[in-house]
């Protein structure tokens, strides 16, 4: 029987770290974070490589302690009135091969304090991806309904995101997909319990919403003109 990857000392460690976000105390517990977070993440991504590649060989599980798939603890407050040094969450994105940071297609998983998620598209692209994907919809008019009526956006996953107030210039404001044309994000979310990230198998399950999203993740591809 698989094992699993996560412990509830994980949670534990990120809640402790809400209470006490200061570099002292971190430094204090920095072997907790280590035993309990970091190596885990990081074995879990390498486990979960040949899962994923068998949903797509372009999207990718680097395991590399830095610059890999693992996101820093380490917040970045140069242009933020919150000051705190560190995220009390643990995330990993495995993004496509042709993306250079968070911004490309990918999938996600969130372990944190705020929430436990699956996630799956493309956060924030640039000004030329996201009209490409606009475009695509406009285009594609019909598979993009039909995988808005799929499994990314039924039942616990939902399409989810930021989006303009009113329609993007160049594109027909009495769009019958308008509201979807009004999306700055492109990505689908399914929320998950502690239980079941610390449970046997979990990476199974994770695979299998990764596999679950392929739709969203081969049309975006598609509209950026990249392998899936």
């Amino acid at each position: 029987m698989a094992s699993s990857h996560f412990t509830p000392e994980l949670f534990a460690f990120l809640r402790a770290l809400e209470k006490n976000n200061t570099k002292a105390w971190f430094e204090k517990n920095r072997e907790r974070y280590e035993t309990h977070v970091r190596a885990p993440m990081l074995r879990f991504i390498s486990d979960f490589g040949p899962k994923l590649g068998r949903i797509s060989k372009h999207v990718l599980a680097d395991p590399r302690p830095v610059g890999g798939s693992l996101f820093r603890i380490y917040r970045d407050t140069r242009f933020s009135k919150d000051k705190r040094p560190y995220k009390t969450n643990a995330g990993a994105q495995f993004r496509h091969a042709a993306g250079k940071d968070v911004h490309a297609p990918g999938y996600y998983l969130h372990l944190g304090t705020d929430g436990v998620f699956a996630g799956a598209g493309i956060w924030h692209p640039d000004a030329e991806a996201l009209n490409k994907i606009r475009r695509a919809i406009v285009a594609r008019p019909v598979a993009w309904k039909k995988l808005k009526a799929g499994p990314v956006n039924t039942g616990r996953s939902r399409l989810g995101g930021d989006s303009l107030k009113r329609p993007p210039r160049g594109f027909d404001p009495d769009h019958p997909l308008v509201e979807d044309l009004k999306r700055t994000d492109f990505y689908t979310g399914t929320p998950l319990t502690e239980k079941q990230v610390c449970s046997a198998g979990f990476i199974d399950k994770y695979a299998k919403l990764c596999a679950t999203a392929s739709p969203l993740m081969k049309f975006l591809c598609g509209a950026l003109e990249l392998k899936f």
